[in-house]
């Protein structure tokens, strides 16, 4: 038996790393207008923590549906790369045991809306705290959709370059065209007519999206092996567009 090495992140990663990424998600319930939560952190006891307006008719044990959109850092034509979506029930979360829970939350992903949900000790209020208990998960993007079990959700962490990718995705579209051009010399020659763009970035590899007049192309050119830090990243992006100092050649002396 042969085993290949994974070229892209698998299914369970890519909702760890679209959780941390959105600003905000949609949780859906049935008879309640569609809901914008700008808390939604998973928490270890396979819940969501999720904070919803005040005010908002939810029932404890309502099915629920949670949905975030994993955008591309650059203004694409389509800047969606990806579509989450978490289904559960509803459990509300003791007034009491809210502060706790929101300093759990704001040490792995401070967000300024934690600032806003209802405790014993809150003005006025926007949201109050919900967690929504995990039934299923599913991950969709155009290589297609996949489902995911809570253990392995569990199990997963975000892509160690999670919260750098739009800085890095746009400082190269910005000051580094010449390594867009090489990278994009990698791809198929049918593919190179249109505008080469940065769509993403992970330890495996880094992914483009061509636009062009017939449509929008996404392309991954994956690593040799993924890569966990800063210099491992830089050094794995060098042997993509063949950088010639790591491939046994050194640079000519005066």
């Amino acid at each position: 038996m042969t085993h290949t090495a994974a070229t892209a992140p698998p299914a369970a990663e890519q909702i760890r790393s679209a959780c941390l990424r959105a600003d905000g998600a949609l949780l859906a319930v049935d008879d309640v207008p569609p809901l914008t939560t700008p808390v939604h952190h998973l928490l270890d006891d396979g819940s969501f923590a999720v904070a919803v307006p005040v005010g908002a008719a939810l029932a404890a044990g309502a099915p629920a549906l949670l949905e975030f959109t994993d955008l591309a850092p650059l203004p694409l034509r389509k800047p969606v790369r990806s579509l989450v979506w978490i289904r559960g029930w509803l459990l509300p979360v003791d007034l009491a045991a809210v502060p706790a829970l929101l300093d759990l939350v704001a040490a792995r992903d401070p967000r300024p809306a934690l600032l806003q949900v209802q405790t014993p000790l809150t003005p006025d209020p926007r949201y109050t705290l919900w967690r929504l208990e995990v039934a299923s998960a599913v991950v969709a993007d155009a290589a297609g959709a996949e489902s995911i079990g809570l253990a392995d959700l569990m199990a997963a962490e975000p892509d160690p370059f999670c919260a750098l990718e739009s800085g890095w995705l746009n400082h190269l579209e910005s000051d580094h065209q010449d390594v867009v051009a090489r990278l994009a010399a990698r791809l198929p020659t049918r593919l190179r007519r249109g505008t080469v763009r940065p769509l993403g970035l992970d330890r495996y590899g880094v992914s483009l999206r061509v636009e062009n007049t017939d449509g929008d192309h996404d392309v991954r050119l994956p690593f040799p092996h993924p890569v966990t830090d800063g210099r491992a990243l830089g050094q794995a992006i060098r042997l993509l567009i063949g950088c010639p100092f790591l491939t046994g050649l050194r640079p000519r002396q005066g």
